[in-house]
Parts: structure tokens; C-alpha cells; sequence
């Protein structure tokens, strides 16, 4: 099976789909890492996500508390953070970070750069970008993880 392939989504609901199908091919302790700029559809896809693992609460993104923690009858803690506000590699470790990825669960981060570092090799990357003809379209690329 490929590990890395491309995808166009062409709505929101497209999107929130694609989150569903990645979840089912998640595991326990995997890391996922999206990038993507203001408005790309990451939040969406972590919602898609959440959904797929059986998270029934509210999923927004954690843009001024930094993380959200989700519990799944699958794989226990679902962490999604967002690190936009965190500008160094020593703002990330201060707040925790190395606890939550030792704690086997799913890892969902948005604005992952200056934690790169401290990801293990095999984590799961995300690339979305915004069509430019059509708003609403998504391209999204995977990197790591079977389709």
C-alpha cells in the first residue's frame, strides 16, 4: 500500500470525510502533524478525525489554550494542539509537550514547526492548501500513513 498520496476535497464535508478515513487507519501513539495556512482546513480534518475515533464532543481548534484532550474508547487520550502562539522549541517542552507524547495516544498538532524536533520519525504529516479557483477545495497531502 502507498504510504504517501494526494487528495482533493472539493467542500467542508469532503474534508471532515477524509478525516474519518485516516482515523480508521490510525494506531495507538500516533502523531499526526498538519500544515497549512490560516483557513486551509486543518481544524476540519482534526474534526474529521475526532469523529472517525469516536470522539462525540465539540472539536475547535485550541488556537489561546494551546491543547484540547479527547477521550476515545479505542485509544484512550486524544490530544489536538495548536502551537501557532508558541514561538520556540523551549515554549513547547515548558508547557508539557514530551508528557502527552509519551502517554500513547493519538496526537493531533496544528502548527507543528517549531516542535519538529521533538516528533518521533514515523509521525504522520499533513500538507492542505486552498485551491485557488475554488474556495471551498482542499489539497491535501499524506505523508506516512497506508491509504
Amino acid at each position: 500500500m502507498e504510504r504517501d498520496f494526494a487528495v482533493t476535497t472539493k467542500n467542508e464535508r469532503e474534508t471532515i470525510d477524509l478525516g474519518i478515513k485516516i482515523a480508521s487507519s490510525l494506531k495507538s501513539g500516533d502523531v499526526i502533524s498538519l500544515y497549512g495556512d490560516l483557513g486551509s482546513g486543518k481544524t476540519r480534518l482534526v474534526k474529521g478525525i475526532c469523529e472517525g475515533l469516536g470522539i462525540n464532543n465539540v472539536v475547535n481548534s485550541p488556537t489561546f489554550i494551546i491543547v484540547n484532550e479527547y477521550s476515545s474508547e479505542k485509544f484512550g487520550n486524544v490530544y489536538h494542539f495548536d502551537l501557532y502562539r508558541l514561538k520556540s522549541e523551549d515554549e513547547i517542552l515548558a508547557m508539557g509537550f514530551e508528557d502527552y507524547m509519551n502517554n500513547r495516544g493519538i496526537v493531533l498538532i496544528e502548527w507543528p514547526r517549531h516542535a519538529e524536533r521533538l516528533l518521533p520519525a514515523d509521525s504522520i504529516k499533513i500538507h492542505i492548501s486552498h485551491s485557488v479557483e475554488n474556495e471551498n477545495e482542499r489539497w491535501i497531502k499524506i505523508e506516512g500513513i497506508e491509504k
